[in-house]
């Protein structure tokens, strides 16, 4: 039920030049989604009656996936005056004058953050009646961070908020830091944003200072420490965008394995958000399950392969494969070694083998492409079995043709099936052969030309190589054979033994 009393203000503005990327840094992925999808989505849980996310740097690449995960949220654009106070004096200009609830502010950088915490932080605000909550925690390396600081130790609200930037030495050494995250009374916050200055190490307006104006108006400023620091990290570089990565990819394992799934070594395995696992299922090392791929119970995944977009069924093994866009039916066996492109789908029991290729393939059920070989755009029925080193070609440099194979079908080793042809049910084909026409059912095709041997060859075209040498060895070695033994002995030629 939308809470009618809440609005939420995501900042999304900031330009991320640590990332040092010509990718938004809230844009890049995690998990499958991008930073702020993760954000945006523990947002939606809070249903609030309004939600708005401020934006500036590469706006229209963020808008687009705002507008699609909240498309009743609205977004305002922050201008050149810097800093998160200027962003949130913005936002309150869109925010109607006759809403008089509290106001969540949070960070479109922290994606570790959860529903509960910030359910707890809107809870805790509201039974304090401060006005303001925040969220803090406690690291052993807060530098960078903005401190708390506080009367004492025992004092349980806050005096103000100092940034890195601007704090002492002393200061520095506190280890409770502000998690850029808070709750506040939205008649103050109106009164308040308009007092804040750009007097600072940076130069920006920062909402920090809110804190200390509602100090010095006598004001209750409460603070409310998360469980774990990792809740509320934010991600400004690769090194800390990795280390969320192997949290929450733990996490996400984690969930998978208590419903039943099991994963051999969680170090080496990882798992979208957006993946979909029934029990049962097993896991080896070195897998990837990206996307929104699905697989049924009692599939066994690995080692070394990834599935991106893909659609597993009951039962089947895929091992040292990687596949995008491709359905697996139940029982099937992939790999090792197969690749499978976008379209490809492989019915019940069938089989894609070692170092086969395919694209825009249905191979039906019961069917077999065992190895070495490449089938692209094409339809090959149930019960079909495909030679060794076998190619559909497919692509005349204009267009992409279309090969179908009927049911219960033979190739042969080393054939070339050049589209579009048509192999009837229950055709065969030599091996060699290459298919230009269509093949009738139950037919055989044979294409190929005798056998001619060019003797001499090598001792006329390539005399003294080591082909020659081992040629000639070979000839004369054969013709001894044939001569058989030597008709000199006195046994060989029939002779009396002069002993009898």
């Amino acid at each position: 039920m939308t809470d009618s009393r809440l609005a939420i203000i995501i900042l999304a503005a900031g330009q991320g030049t640590r990332m040092k990327s010509e990718t938004p840094k809230l844009l890049h992925h995690l998990a499958g989604i991008p930073i702020v999808s993760h954000v945006l989505a523990t947002a939606r849980e809070l249903d609030a009656a309004y939600t708005i996310a401020v934006v500036r740097h590469e706006r229209d690449r963020l808008v687009d996936v705002i507008t699609d995960q909240l498309p009743d949220g609205l977004v305002v654009d922050q201008d050149d005056v810097p800093g998160t106070g200027r962003a949130v004096e913005q936002a309150m200009d869109a925010l109607p004058l006759g809403f008089d609830g509290d106001v969540l502010v949070m960070n479109g950088d922290t994606p570790m953050l959860d529903v509960q915490t910030l359910s707890g932080l809107v809870a805790e605000h509201r039974r304090s009646k401060a006005s303001a909550t925040l969220l803090s925690a406690y690291l052993d390396d807060p530098s960078g961070y903005g401190r708390i600081i506080r009367h004492s130790v025992d004092e349980p609200s806050v005096d103000r908020i100092v940034e890195h930037r601007d704090a002492t030495e002393s200061e520095r050494a506190i280890a409770e830091i502000n998690a850029g995250v808070y709750m506040f009374g939205v008649a103050e916050l109106r009164d308040l944003l308009p007092q804040l200055t750009l007097h600072n190490a940076q130069g920006e307006k920062y909402l920090t200072d809110v804190v200390e104006l509602l100090r010095r108006a006598g004001s209750e400023v409460s603070v409310l420490p998360v469980a774990e620091s990792w809740l509320v990290a934010g991600i400004n570089d690769r090194a800390q965008l990795s280390e969320a990565a192997a949290k929450m990819n733990a996490l996400i394992i984690r969930g998978w394995q208590l419903a039943g799934v099991t994963v051999h070594d969680p170090a080496t395995t990882w798992i979208d958000l957006k993946a979909s696992i029934e029990p049962d299922v097993t896991l080896l090392p070195g897998t990837q399950i990206r996307g929104a791929t699905v697989i049924a119970r009692g599939a066994v995944v690995g080692p070394d392969t990834t599935l991106v977009d893909c659609e597993v069924g009951a039962g089947a093994t895929v091992k040292r494969t990687d596949a995008e866009l491709s359905v697996i039916g139940a029982g099937a066996s992939v790999g090792p070694f197969a690749y499978l492109r976008p379209n490809t789908v492989l019915g019940a029991n069938g089989k894609i083998g070692t170092f086969v290729e395919t694209k825009n393939a249905q191979i039906g059920e019961g069917s077999k492409v065992p190895h070495l070989s490449y089938v692209g755009d094409a339809h090959i029925g149930a019960g079909s079995n495909i030679g060794a080193a076998t190619i559909f070609a497919n692509y005349n440099g204009v267009v992409k043709n279309h090969t179908e194979v009927g049911s219960e079908v033979r190739t042969g080793s080393h054939n070339v099936f050049v589209a579009p042809v048509t192999i009837g049910d229950g055709a065969y084909s030599a091996a060699g052969t290459v298919v230009r026409k269509n093949v009738p059912p139950g037919s055989l095709a044979v294409n190929i030309a005798p056998q001619r041997n060019l003797e001499g060859w090598v001792a006329a075209h390539r005399e003294g190589s080591a082909a020659d040498r081992a040629a000639k060895a070979a000839l004369t070695k054969a013709a001894l054979d044939e001569q058989g033994p030597d008709n000199s002995t006195p046994a060989a030629s029939g002779a009396e033994n002069p002993g009898e």
